[in-house]
């Protein structure tokens, strides 16, 4: 039997199989910006976003390809924003996943429009779910609803809504209360891991209830996601981090633990892990899904305990 970590690098690896083969080829005019948009995908990961959709899916019994595009769809969405992020009007990071940041190796006008391209290529990624060959026999109703769902977590009422009042926040010395931190860590952060299980669920076609119950659960994944990036920010290790530490006190950030402590954070981190396995615990899937997503919950949020 396989233990998680071995379960994890396989299935790590069958998501990146799958993101790489939608990855954009040059079209001979636009090398600069491909290479940019690829460097920056290529650069590592554990592929969580669609790792999580992919098993969400099959979770719930899907078993086609359309899950596929928007896999590949949900990388490329995270990954823009991480381009964005690092850029130096924003967080002015210089390194990313172990290498130099894509503003540093490209320039921030060509960061800025590979991040651009990746959001973009995103939408036309996700688009191909219609294709007979992602389809086969499945609901384009469901593909729909996907799609909506995918673009609204990302957009203004998801992590780009989250991370417009994180900016705002910081460049106008606003300092954060309790109320807007849970606004934007539920926004920029666990929107993103919300949509990648609500997506894989939805077009498994689980019903709406589990839906709900998988939304709640990984809504509680994603918020202690950031706190424990937080705490890691303070006590990680840059060189297993793959970026510095020590940039949100550089940048006068306010975070959760800057509000809270770190030792109320790592309680809270705790607390919020037991509120995503309850929610795990009450959706109806298989046990060996179950089993998995447990393991990858616990080791998503205890980075930092």
């Amino acid at each position: 039997m396989k233990n998680f970590d071995e379960s994890l690098s396989e299935k790590s690896s069958e998501a990146w199989r799958i993101v790489s083969s939608f990855l954009p080829i040059d079209q001979g005019r636009m090398d600069n910006v491909v290479e940019a948009m690829n460097y920056s995908v290529e650069a590592g990961g554990k592929r969580l976003r669609p790792l999580l959709m992919m098993e969400c899916y099959r979770a719930f019994n899907g078993s086609g390809k359309v899950i596929e595009p928007f896999m590949a769809a949900i990388e490329f969405i995270h990954t823009y924003s991480l381009i964005h992020d690092d850029l130096p009007q924003m967080d002015n990071d210089e390194m990313r996943r172990g290498q130099p940041a894509t503003h540093v190796k490209f320039g921030p006008g060509m960061a800025t429009l590979a991040g651009d391209g990746l959001l973009n290529y995103a939408f036309e990624t996700a688009l191909r779910g219609y294709d007979r060959e992602y389809l086969g026999d499945d609901s384009k109703d469901l593909v729909t609803a996907a799609m909506k769902l995918l673009f609204s977590k990302s957009g203004l009422s998801g992590m780009l809504g989250g991370q417009a009042l994180d900016v705002y926040s910081e460049k106008n010395g606003v300092l954060l209360n309790q109320e807007n931190i849970d606004y934007i860590y539920k926004n920029k952060t666990a929107a993103l891991f919300e949509a990648a299980g609500m997506v894989g669920a939805i077009l498994a076609a689980a019903d709406e209830s589990q839906v709900s119950t998988l939304r709640d659960s990984l809504s509680a994944v994603g918020y202690a996601f950031q706190i424990a990036d937080d705490i890691l920010d303070i006590e990680g290790d840059a060189v297993k981090l793959g970026k510095p530490i020590g940039s949100d006190e550089k940048n006068g950030k306010n975070t959760y633990v800057s509000l809270v402590g770190i030792e109320q954070s790592k309680k809270d981190v705790e607390k919020l892990t037991n509120e995503a396995i309850s929610g795990l615990e009450k959706l109806d899937i298989k046990g060996d899904s179950k089993s998995f997503l447990r393991e990858l919950f616990m080791n998503l949020i205890g980075r930092a305990s």
